[in-house]
């Protein structure tokens, strides 16, 4: 039988789709087949699956999953079905992103709500205790919108598109409190969305949203970090919108890829593993419009994209010499807007 991928897509619903779905991917052709729906529900515009695959995560990005805000659903994954294991409210209005740790707990990025949503998880994944950290009492003159987080060996990171700034935390006491470096400064307007480590977290690359740059940190001796140098991610000649979403370190660490929407293109960047330095290689077209959440699958050999208003996710072939992509294929599928493979 042919080697095959669970490729899970979260989508919104406010079109045709009805919630999380399912293709199987073909690492050595580079198609998407037999998409099903696996779960009918809101608006799971984020998914992340925890480190033992067994679970899985959607965020519900309402304001109305309960007074508060938005929701937040666990899912089992059993003999390739997901079952509900149960539901909490996320804390804040418009979650948009879940990111689950190795020590369990899962983290919800609450945008409208300004917060950040921790949550216990018991033995069988199910959600547990919740705590609240509250981004829009740490500054009075912006509102504050929660957009990625990370967990990390080094503690929880969240990056804030409205502060301009990612911020830290640490473990201590069963709570998590702020870190020594308790804020990671942007340019102010930068907007920072989402970002990644290298493998050492020795460096950290983070995608603005709003100025459409890539700034590059590098830690220091006292586990800092600071930036060291920012990079423009659309083409010198392009007269429209800025809006980047998300961003991708290839699995070699050589190459670095951003997403934008509305030039609608993967903008290529080569990485020095030894400055941590980016030198823009170019971009290349999505074949489809406003590209959001990205990834390279578990082969490395290929980039696929979910562009979220053509209802389309398109695959490329990722030269791992240079760090190109060559267009293969795209599939229908209803807003797209979250990638995860199994």
């Amino acid at each position: 039988m042919e080697e095959r991928y669970s490729l899970f897509v979260g989508t919104y619903t406010s079109g045709s789709s009805e919630g999380i779905y399912r293709f199987n991917f073909y690492p050595k052709s580079g198609t998407l087949d037999s998409l099903v729906l696996m779960a009918k529900m809101t608006n799971p515009s984020f998914l992340a699956f925890s480190s033992d695959r067994k679970n899985l995560y959607a965020v519900q990005e309402t304001a109305d999953f309960d007074s508060l805000g938005g929701g937040v659903i666990s899912f089992s994954l059993e003999k390739g079905l997901l079952r509900e294991l149960n539901s909490k409210g996320a804390g804040g209005a418009h979650p948009c992103h879940v990111a689950s740790s190795k020590n369990g707990q899962i983290a919800v990025s609450n945008y409208t709500g300004g917060n950040l949503a921790i949550f216990d998880l018991e033995g069988d994944g199910s959600l547990g205790k919740r705590q609240l950290i509250d981004h829009k009492v740490l500054d009075t003159f912006k509102a504050a919108h929660v957009h990625k987080a990370h967990f990390n060996e080094d503690g929880l990171f969240a990056s804030d598109l409205g502060l301009d700034a990612l911020k830290r935390y640490v473990y201590r006491g069963g709570t998590w409190i702020p870190a020594h470096q308790n804020s990671i400064r942007a340019a102010k307007g930068a907007g920072p969305r989402h970002f990644q480590f290298n493998t050492d977290k020795s460096f950290l690359y983070v995608i603005n949203e709003l100025d459409a740059t890539v700034t590059v940190y590098e830690r220091d001796d006292e586990e800092s970090y600071n930036p060291i140098q920012t990079e423009n991610t659309l083409a010198p000649d392009w007269k429209g919108g800025k809006s980047c979403a998300d961003i991708h370190l290839s699995p070699d660490g050589k190459f670095l890829y951003g997403s934008n929407r509305g030039e609608n293109t993967i903008v290529i960047f080569s990485v020095n593993n030894k400055t941590g330095k980016i030198h823009a290689l170019g971009r290349e077209s999505v074949r489809g419009d406003w590209p959001r959440n990205f990834t390279i699958d578990p082969s490395g050999n290929f980039l696929l994209v979910a562009n979220e208003r053509s209802n389309t996710i398109s695959v490329f072939k990722r030269t791992l010499e240079d760090g190109s992509l060559e267009f293969l294929n795209s599939v229908q599928v209803p807003n797209p807007v979250c990638l995860v493979f199994e």
